[in-house]
């Protein structure tokens, strides 16, 4: 939902480019997944007066290239995070904006604006922005006794700041909520979105309490890889070139987070606090990451 038209022609580009293929997208069939009434693409004032003048709008489907193939649309029907019909059909209300009495009823049942989750039950909180988000973990964390620990990121070559997967000094202490940011495809210990709970910090190792393993997780630093692309001329092949790597813990303090970070996640409690959406797709988003209603 948030590729915007402009991305998905400069991947047309490439790929004709490349592919020495005048073809839309160089002839290569793409298979695109997405939900259209989840996120909408980020665009800012000085892109929207850009964009106006070459498209008719800034989601993918206003691409040109697109439009030049008789592509084929497949609707999923079958929801897996919910299994309460209930739940799944309030969440479909709010995506068509037609909230029955009913559903009003359900959502002001789960409404609770002093519930403070207790320690260790694993509860994140969802809001708007990065400014709430960073405030809301700095709070938590300083309410936590003991020293905290500092982890820093390791930086080699060109890799900008702005791509950081998370922080380059991570400040973390005993008993902090932390999110894992990357799948372990190594042991399978944990993965992307995985909320969990630090119990010890030292400068050699840290290990954090994840749901359904009697034993904590003892967690490393893992590289994420700067990487450029180049054609070689004389294979006619498309290299890549390693410019930078950094390596840090694969955490980051996860008390509250942003909607929009919380995309293609999936919680069991989760705490809203949606009252300065300022994107379509927004509210929808924030309810349905969460498993059940009970949770929210």
């Amino acid at each position: 939902s948030m590729v915007r038209a402009d991305l998905l022609d400069a991947i047309d580009n490439a790929l004709r480019k490349y592919r020495r293929d005048s073809r839309p997208f160089g002839g290569v069939q793409l298979l695109m997944i997405g939900d259209l009434q989840q996120l909408a693409p980020v665009v800012t004032p000085r892109d929207e007066e850009i964009l106006r003048a070459h498209y008719s709008t800034p989601y993918f489907f206003g691409s040109h290239a697109l439009a030049q193939i008789p592509y084929v649309t497949i609707c999923l029907e079958k929801v897996y995070r919910q299994q309460n019909t209930t739940f799944v059909e309030l969440l479909n209300h709010v995506r068509d904006n037609c909230l029955t009495p009913a559903d009003r009823e359900i959502l002001r049942s789960r409404l609770q604006p002093s519930f403070i989750p207790p320690r260790g039950s694993g509860y994140i909180r969802l809001t708007t922005h990065n400014t709430s988000a960073d405030s809301y973990n700095e709070l938590q964390m300083m309410k936590l006794p003991g020293r905290p620990q500092v982890y820093k990121a390791s930086v080699k070559g060109t890799f900008p700041d702005t791509s950081y997967p998370t922080a380059a000094e991570l400040i973390l202490k005993e008993g902090a909520q932390v999110m894992f940011i990357r799948n372990d495809t190594a042991g399978h210990l944990y993965y992307n979105g995985l909320i969990g709970e630090v119990v010890e910090t030292s400068p050699e190792k840290l290990t954090v309490r994840v749901p359904g393993r009697s034993e904590p997780v003892v967690v490393t630093p893992q590289v994420w890889e700067n990487t450029r692309y180049k054609v070689n001329e004389e294979k006619n092949i498309v290299e890549t070139e390693v410019q930078g790597t950094f390596s840090q813990l694969p955490l980051r303090p996860a008390w509250a987070i942003t909607i929009h970070k919380s995309q293609g996640l999936t919680f069991d409690k989760v705490i809203i606090d949606a009252g300065q959406s300022f994107a379509p797709g927004q509210v929808y988003v924030a309810l349905s990451r969460c498993r059940t209603l009970e949770g929210m």
